[in-house]
């Protein structure tokens, strides 16, 4: 398998898995399927409006999905399109290293986002009822109970935060193989290019 098929097939990846993410990003908005929070930011997290998933881990990874996508056009002399090969693998250097951060950013603000906790009406008010302990909510479910409204809203965050976690780190780890797969591809037709014109010469 040529570098720039398995480069397509990251990229196919890339592009469903940056979907899932918007998907993931937009259900934040309405808790146990309700649209009454998604008006209001001072009843959903923070990190719900930091669009973590729909911009980091959804629309900026499209750029890299759709460059390794296009790798698989660019052949050789003779054929249907001609290009630059080594310039084309370097170009995906830079398009994931785009990813990377992209992906990066959504998989920070999942992580802090499900340390803190959600945001929820407590029966006083509406606050983060786990925020300052490290995330110990996690693993001491009876804790969740402390949340009124939204209905549900722990187990609504931690789980779509989690996917968020998990798509993100998963869009990193293709764009970090991509990175050095590009890097080593370009430096090595490069350099067996000039020592191929240096034989013939």
């Amino acid at each position: 398998m040529s570098s720039r098929t398995f480069a397509w097939r990251l990229g196919v990846v890339l592009f469903v898995l940056a979907i899932f993410c918007i998907l993931a990003n937009t259900l934040l908005y309405f808790p146990n399927w309700k649209a009454d929070y998604a008006t209001d930011k001072d009843q959903l997290s923070k990190y719900v409006w930091y669009f973590a998933g729909i911009s980091g881990g959804g629309l900026v990874i499209f750029l890299p999905a759709a460059v390794f996508m296009s790798l698989d056009d660019c052949r050789g002399r003779g054929s249907r399109r001609s290009c630059g090969t080594s310039c084309a693998l370097f170009g995906s250097v830079t398009a994931a290293l785009i990813g990377l951060v992209g992906s990066g950013y959504c998989f920070v603000i999942s992580a802090m986002a499900l340390m803190e906790g959600p945001l929820c009406w407590t029966g006083t008010k509406w606050t983060y009822p786990f925020e300052n302990q490290a995330g110990q909510y996690l693993m001491n479910h009876t804790l969740w109970e402390m949340c009124k409204e939204p209905e549900g809203v722990v187990e609504w965050n931690v789980s779509l935060f989690s996917i968020l976690l998990a798509l993100s780190g998963v869009e990193a780890l293709i764009c970090a193989v991509q990175a050095i797969a590009g890097l080593l591809g370009g430096l090595c037709r490069g350099w067996c290019h000039r020592s191929h014109y240096t034989l013939n010469a």
